[in-house]
């Protein structure tokens, strides 16, 4: 393997506290979620429910087409990975609804950071942040099964600390049945242009759900 493009071992950073915008996201997931299992619930036993919140109702509204019944519902997690919060989130809400309904719904990843003026991204925890955010995004583009994607996702967010050091990635990866080699390719094809290109778009789609949603 080119050593050149190996992530590279960084020591673990002090732990600091992380964006108030992802415990915001976290919020919004769990109403996300709530408002999920509401919804499915009354659109399979035509059961009303008088007492819904009006925020919970629009959200209901804007998931569910009445021209197709077959429709995947819409549910997105906004996130950084060397963070608790993100841990926390994996482990208590994102994973346990997915193993309920990884079927039914539509499920985006997508990474918080600051884009830059000459094309880049800033990351809260750093560049060994940025760097943990591709491997993910490599993973989830190599492996679209979110049984593949999110277990190592959640085996790495385990040892937050640690990532993006290489024994971690290579023991998560084998663990989930992810090719390393072609882990590594993902994230440094093209000079290392194409990882930074998926935490790029990433970024940039949780900027714009943010303004959208406020």
């Amino acid at each position: 393997m080119d050593e050149k493009h190996q992530p590279p071992v960084m020591n673990p950073p002090r732990r600091k506290r992380c964006l108030s915008t992802t415990v915001a996201h976290v919020r919004r997931l769990l109403l996300l979620v709530v408002s999920f299992f509401v919804g499915y619930h009354l659109w399979s036993n035509s059961v009303a429910v008088p007492f819904l919140p009006q925020q919970a109702s629009d959200i209901l509204r804007s998931t569910h087409d009445d021209s197709a019944p077959n429709a995947l519902v819409p549910l997105e997690a906004h996130i950084i990975s060397k963070c608790p919060d993100t841990r926390d989130a994996l482990r208590t809400l994102i994973l346990p609804v997915m193993q309920q309904v990884h079927d039914k719904v539509d499920f985006r990843l997508s990474y918080i950071g600051k884009p830059t003026a000459n094309g880049g991204v800033d990351c809260k925890h750093g560049p060994s942040e940025c760097i943990g955010n591709i491997i993910e995004l490599c993973a989830r583009e190599l492996y679209p099964d979110p049984k593949i994607n999110l277990g190592f996702i959640m085996c790495l967010t385990k040892d937050y600390t640690h990532i993006p050091e290489r024994t971690l990635i290579e023991d998560c990866a084998l663990e989930h049945a992810i090719d390393f080699n072609k882990l590594n390719e993902c994230a440094a094809r093209d000079d290392t242009a194409h990882g930074l290109e998926l935490l790029r778009n990433s970024v940039q789609r949780s900027a714009d759900v943010c303004k959208r949603d406020g």
